[in-house]
């Protein structure tokens, strides 16, 4: 199965909004693609066709899933939010369900919670999601103040870990600083990667096929 995570240096980077406008223009040009969001916090019937789960869904047209496979009320990290509800989530159980979602398409898509290291529950977090389906890492970030040190970190521990990087996406930032159109560059310089790009987020990610030029060769190719 060829498959993505996409996760972020943070929380509210624009992790949905990429994976949105990457899965739409992905499958605009053909290629049969599935989005999943594993576990979602901050949950609720009033949310559910606003969260990051169904959003993904939306975007690809898929007819299932059409929302997170876990949704968690409380706004908080994922092994929390389970915790408060008196939950647990079975790794095991939700890699076999997320193979078989993929089964038979062209890529899978998989965004995360959080940061790389939230965790989804005492024991692991998106590494270990990752690890197990042999998925490279897109890692997004605010093209802010701040992302130098975060990206940084980010990319060690993926590293560290041993999980391919299939590149990294800074996104404009709701509120600008002085540094937008110097991090991508810094980043470049510091750790020599090559796989670097800065987009605009439009209001509608469907809308942002041709900011994805630079994103989809990063993609795994599809299996003949």
């Amino acid at each position: 199965m060829n498959a993505v995570v996409i996760t972020g240096t943070d929380r509210g980077v624009g992790k949905t909004w990429v994976g949105c406008a990457l899965g739409h223009a992905l499958s605009a040009s053909g290629r049969r693609v599935i989005a999943i969001k594993p576990v979602e916090t901050n949950c609720s019937d009033a949310t559910a066709q606003l969260e990051d789960g169904a959003l993904l869904a939306a975007a690809t047209g898929q007819l299932e899933p059409q929302a997170a496979l876990h949704r968690f009320a409380s706004p908080l990290a994922p092994a929390l939010a389970a915790e408060a509800q008196n939950e647990s989530i079975d790794l095991d159980a939700l890699i076999l369900r997320i193979e078989a979602l993929g089964e038979g398409a062209d890529l899978v898509l998989i965004e995360g919670a959080g940061g790389l290291l939230s965790p989804i529950t005492w024991d692991w977090t998106v590494v270990e999601v990752a690890r197990t389906l042999g998925a490279s890492v897109l890692v997004v970030g605010p093209d802010r103040l701040g992302v130098i040190n975060h990206a940084q970190m980010t990319l060690s521990a993926l590293e560290l870990a041993g999980l391919e990087l299939a590149g990294l996406v800074l996104t404009e930032p709701e509120m600008p600083d002085a540094s937008p159109g110097t991090n991508a560059e810094s980043i470049v310089r510091l750790g020599g990667l090559t796989r670097v790009t800065t987009i605009p987020r439009l209001r509608d990610p469907r809308a942002a096929g041709t900011l994805m030029t630079a994103i989809m060769p990063w993609m795994p190719a599809t299996n003949s």
